[in-house]
């Protein structure tokens, strides 16, 4: 008996890299796959991977970008397997650009498959699972802390993860989980980068996350919902949500100075560190400075 014996299971951008891992994990666990990815030659290929090795796959060749389009990828899964259980939302884009160079055209075709997509995907997968519940795996990323040269990607993916608690808390009722995973693995994505290759071992490979994503599509994970989940291949950890941060001051009214003075007086020790490399304000930066600066030996 696989995990997913008996499921059918929707995976976008599932061409190559992690999607295609997802992909093959999930026909190996017993569930029939959608496999979507707008190229469709690497989705055939896939599915070929799949019914090779006895597994049910059919493809589909259509974008998230447009909500139609989203809607037959779907409507696909349901025609050919009888509905639809699952849905890995992995369809993403990315580039990496300094601020002052970012091109809009570029940026909003991110957003639109990066954001708009996860949406159309997701609703299209939730109305067909209103019935008989399922889950939606949302592929996140560890940028949505912060990360330099990927301020739009980041934001998409920040975006990914905030709609994963809402749709949580909006389709419990109906036995829909909703969870998101940051992974890290080798793909096309990191080679691109030289500073993420440097951040990603060679053993860190797509199939190393699969596993994950197998699990929170099974009913094993009946009771795990609303949580972004970080694996690397290696390493596996819940990611914390966003909370407010002590101490809470209260004022009858905030007016600019007394803004500067709580800054000035109670905040400037309680800034956050931002980004993945925890990088301290400026202010902080002052204040630990003189503890960290190296001292030449003397001579003796």
């Amino acid at each position: 008996m696989g995990m997913l014996d008996s499921k059918s299971v929707v995976v976008t951008g599932a061409g190559r890299g992690l999607g295609a891992a997802f992909a093959v994990h999930a026909a190996e666990a017993g569930a029939a796959v959608v496999v979507n990815d707008v190229d469709v030659a690497t989705a055939e290929r896939t599915a070929g991977a799949i019914r090779r090795r006895g597994g049910r796959a059919v493809v589909s060749g259509h974008t998230v970008r447009e909500p139609d389009q989203a809607q037959a990828i779907v409507d696909t899964g349901v025609a050919a397997f009888g509905g639809v259980d699952g849905l890995v939302n992995n369809a993403a884009l990315n580039y990496e650009c300094t601020p002052w160079d970012e091109d809009t055209g570029t940026a909003r075709e991110l957003i639109e498959v990066n954001v708009l997509g996860v949406i159309h995907a997701g609703l299209a997968a939730a109305r067909a699972m209103r019935v008989r519940g399922g889950s939606i795996v949302n592929i996140s990323s560890g940028a949505f802390f912060g990360q330099r040269r990927l301020g739009t990607y980041a934001a998409s993916k920040g975006a990914v993860a905030s709609l994963t608690a809402s749709w949580a808390l909006d389709m419990e009722d109906a036995g829909i989980r909703v969870n998101a995973v940051c992974p890290l693995a080798r793909t096309r994505m990191v080679h691109r980068s030289r500073r993420a290759l440097r951040n990603c071992p060679p053993d860190r490979t797509p199939d190393r996350i699969a596993p994950l994503v197998t699990y929170l599509l099974s009913d094993a994970a009946a009771e795990v919902t609303g949580q972004v989940v970080r694996c690397d291949g290696q390493r596996l950890h819940v990611v914390g949500h966003p909370y407010n941060k002590m101490p809470v001051l209260e004022n009858t009214r905030w007016h600019t100075d007394e803004v500067r003075r709580a800054f000035d007086e109670v905040f400037a020790a309680h800034l956050e560190p931002y980004g993945v490399e925890k990088r301290l304000p400026p202010r902080l930066r002052r204040l630990v400075a003189p503890f960290t600066r190296r001292t030449t030996p003397r001579a003796s």
